[in-house]
């Protein structure tokens, strides 16, 4: 139940939706005709709109980032957490921007969206996007909003790659990137990972070439596989031990019968809530676009050149436990931006719960996170 008198929640929001008539050229050169991004926003612009943060979700968040769409909602937004006034991204100091981006399946252009050209939906047959695409897109949306240069876009995991991709191309329209559990590229094991919840999708039997939607069916199992490989990645062991340990849910281990763990009671239903809320598509495309984010790519590798014409200051952060994104993959981002000369802060956070820690309450963590987003507030006056 929402308790709309909380001094830190922002509260009942409602998503919007921008409308983009012309056509989107995408890195892959497919052209979609139009387009739509559903958003919503936390706190209110300044005078001079110089106030905004825009907030970029991982692979299976969206545009509710914080907040509650109705009273009787149970559960807030995915980062409610560290968004709201008084909180480290502090809506009472920024207006936050939170968006679905293009592929998605809560509301923007997708998958599920109806191909003009055939009438149907795109389905598997939706055009690969990537990181530059989002970038590309979001500051559209920054343009619809008059928004033309971004306090901070800041983001985990996914959300932080697009945040490093937003300092590369659009250098004079962003102040600050928040890069948090990120890297600048997948290791082998990342894309390993990723590929068994693509195969797993791909062999459930209601999968249907990606045509679903017009068999009236839902790749439930593979979708609540690939959840449940994914979110094991996410955890670390001692916080699985620690939460779980080896205890029984129901049967007998000395018979044999019927046995099943706390753990595995805890991933049947991750997978099975998951499968009825995402979409299959957006899933493969989501983990395409995290396989194939590489920003050093064009320039032949080099991740201090792809750096050099950024003037953006950065706060880099990882935590002790995450070995989908380990700390050493944050320390070369780092690296990276002391070599090209460039403004860095950056943490090693001791947290316990592995890659989901960025999205769970940590003293050090907030203190770190509010504090930068602090003196960016202070030092704009």
């Amino acid at each position: 139940m929402v308790r709309l008198t909380d001094a830190d929640s922002v509260g009942l929001v409602e998503p919007r939706v921008a409308h983009f008539d012309q056509p989107f050229t995408l890195q892959c050169r497919e052209t979609l005709p139009r387009f739509d991004l559903t958003y919503e926003t936390y706190g209110e612009l300044n005078a001079d709109k110089s106030n905004a943060v825009l907030v970029c979700h991982a692979l299976s968040g969206d545009h509710h980032a914080a907040g509650y769409h109705a009273p009787e909602d149970a559960k807030p937004g995915w980062w409610d957490v560290c968004i709201g006034p008084g909180k480290p991204i502090d809506t009472s100091k920024f207006c936050v921007i939170a968006l679905n981006n293009l592929g998605g399946c809560n509301g923007s252009t997708g998958p599920r969206t109806i191909d003009p050209d055939t009438g149907e939906p795109y389905g598997a047959n939706f055009p690969t996007v990537t990181v530059k695409d989002w970038v590309k897109s979001q500051a559209m949306l920054a343009d619809t909003l008059g928004i033309d240069r971004f306090a901070g876009v800041v983001g985990g995991s996914l959300g932080g790659m697009q945040a490093l991709q937003w300092a590369i191309d659009l250098p004079d329209r962003i102040e600050h990137a928040l890069v948090i559990a990120g890297a600048a590229k997948l290791s082998a094991q990342n894309i390993a990972f990723n590929e068994i919840a693509r195969q797993a999708i791909q062999s459930d039997p209601e999968f249907h070439d990606g045509r679903y939607y017009q068999a009236d069916a839902v790749p439930r199992r593979g979708l609540m596989l690939a959840r449940m490989v994914g979110h094991v990645t996410y955890l670390s062991d001692d916080s699985m031990g620690v939460r779980f340990g080896r205890e029984l849910k129901s049967g007998d281990i000395e018979s044999g019968q019927d046995v099943q763990f706390q753990v595995e009671s805890y991933l049947h239903y991750q997978g099975t809530s998951f499968s009825e809320r995402f979409d299959a598509n957006t899933y493969l495309l989501m983990t395409r676009a995290l396989d194939y984010f590489d920003p050093a790519l064009e320039f032949d590798g080099d991740l201090v050149r792809a750096l050099r014409d950024v003037t953006a200051k950065f706060l880099v952060l990882s935590f002790s436990s995450d070995w989908r994104f380990p700390p050493a993959r944050s320390d070369e981002i780092v690296d990276a931006l002391i070599e090209a000369r460039k403004d860095v802060v950056s943490a090693t956070i001791e947290a316990p719960n592995g890659h989901d820690s960025f999205l769970l309450p940590n003293a050090r963590y907030f203190d770190v996170l509010g504090g930068y987003l602090d003196a960016v507030a202070r030092s704009r006056g």
